[in-house]
C-alpha cells in the first residue's frame, strides 16, 4: 500500500539508539545534555500543550516536552525514546500524582484534562486517543512508545517465573528479576484488523457500549501458531458469519492501548449472507461505497463515519478514494 506510513502513530524514522540502552554513562550525558527533553505520562495520558487560542471544546494542540533540568523528571526510572534530529535525546517517565478532587472519566473517550500545579496553565495531561490526529509524526511516535512500555511497566513490576518484584533496566526496554534473574521484556499483542469487500460492499460491525452509530471493522487477536491470513477468515467467520477467501497485507498502526500493533489487511468476501455471534459483535452490515461517502460526509442515517486516526478510518477512506493499491 503506497500510503500505508501515513497512517496515524504510523512512524516519524525516530532513531531509537537501541545500543545506547546499555551504556549508563551515555544515557546519563544525554539526560544532561540541554537539548533533551522528556515526556511525562500519567495514567496513561501524555502532558499537551493547550494554546491559549485553543476552545475549550477542543483538544490540546501537541505534545509538551519538559526539559531535563525540571524539577518534575528525574534520571531515575526514566524511559529511553530515542535521539532528537536537533541533539541531544529523548526521554519519557510515569508520574506519581494524584489530582485533588479528581474523579473518573465517563463515557466512550476520555474528555477530561488534569493540570499540574508544578506547571505553567496550558499544561495539561489528555487522553492520547483525543489528541492523536493534532500530533505530528515525531510527537505521535513519541507519545505511543511511551504510553506503550510505560504502561507495560505497570502491569508487569512483578516476575512471571517467581513472583518477586523486578527492576527495571535498559533504559527502560526490559526488566529483570533480582531473585531468579529471568529477565522481562515489552509486548506487543498482535490485532489483524480487516477491510472485507464483497463486490462493492464493505463489512463493518459495532461493539456493544459503543456509541449509537458507531461502526469500525472487524478486527480481533492473532492466535499463537496462526498466520495472519487465517486470523483474518477465522475472525470474520466467528463475529459475522461471512466466509473469506483471498486475503493481503495493507498497513499497521502501533496502538498503544494498552500495547497492541493493529495489522490491516484486505479480504475478499465469498459470501455476503452475515449471521453475527451476539457474545462477540452487537451488529454488523454491508454498505455500499455510496452509502459509505454518506457515510463519511455525515449524512448516513444509521453509520457514523469510523473514528478519525484509527486505521479503520485510513483504510476506508482509502477504500473510497480507490489509492489501497
Amino acid at each position: 500500500m503506497k500510503r500505508a506510513e501515513d497512517v496515524v502513530f504510523g512512524g516519524s524514522g525516530l532513531d531509537r539508539a537501541a545500543s545506547l540502552r546499555k551504556d549508563p554513562e551515555v544515557l546519563k550525558a544525554l539526560w544532561q545534555d540541554p537539548r533533551s527533553r522528556v515526556l511525562p505520562m500519567w495514567q496513561g495520558k501524555p502532558l499537551c500543550l493547550r494554546a491559549a487560542e485553543t476552545p475549550e471544546d477542543e483538544a490540546p494542540d501537541g505534545l509538551a516536552l519538559l526539559p531535563v533540568s525540571h524539577d518534575m523528571v528525574v534520571f531515575e526510572d526514566m524511559l529511553f525514546l530515542g535521539l532528537s534530529d536537533a541533539g541531544g535525546g529523548y526521554f519519557a517517565q510515569n508520574l506519581n500524582w494524584t489530582p485533588a478532587g479528581d474523579t473518573l472519566p465517563e463515557g466512550f473517550l476520555d474528555l477530561s484534562e488534569q493540570h499540574h500545579p508544578d506547571l505553567p496553565d496550558t499544561h495539561v495531561f489528555a487522553e492520547l486517543r483525543r489528541i492523536m490526529t493534532r500530533l505530528t509524526p515525531r510527537e505521535a511516535e513519541l507519545a505511543a512508545t511511551a504510553r506503550a512500555v510505560l504502561s507495560w511497566h505497570q502491569s508487569h513490576g512483578f516476575c512471571s517465573a517467581c513472583g518477586a518484584k523486578s527492576d527495571m533496566l535498559e533504559a527502560g526496554w526490559q526488566r529483570r528479576c533480582p531473585s531468579c534473574g529471568t529477565r522481562h521484556f515489552p509486548r506487543t499483542d498482535p490485532v489483524v484488523i480487516m477491510l472485507i469487500t464483497h463486490g462493492d460492499k464493505v463489512l463493518l460491525g459495532r461493539s456493544p457500549g459503543w456509541p449509537e452509530g458507531m461502526y469500525s471493522l472487524l478486527a480481533g487477536f492473532v492466535e499463537p501458531g496462526e498466520t495472519l491470513e487465517a486470523a483474518v477468515r477465522r475472525e470474520v467467520l466467528e463475529e459475522a458469519g461471512v466466509t473469506v477467501g483471498e486475503v493481503s497485507y495493507l498497513a499497521s498502526q502501533p496502538w498503544a492501548f494498552p500495547m497492541s500493533l493493529m495489522i490491516g489487511c484486505a479480504g475478499v468476501a465469498l459470501t455476503d449472507e452475515i449471521k453475527i455471534d451476539p457474545l462477540e459483535i452487537e451488529d454488523a452490515r454491508w454498505l455500499t461505497r455510496q452509502e459509505m461517502m454518506a457515510s463519511f460526509a455525515g449524512a448516513h442515517p444509521m453509520v457514523r463515519p469510523a473514528r478519525k486516526g484509527a486505521i479503520a478510518h485510513f483504510l476506508l477512506e482509502n477504500w473510497l478514494a480507490d489509492t489501497l493499491g
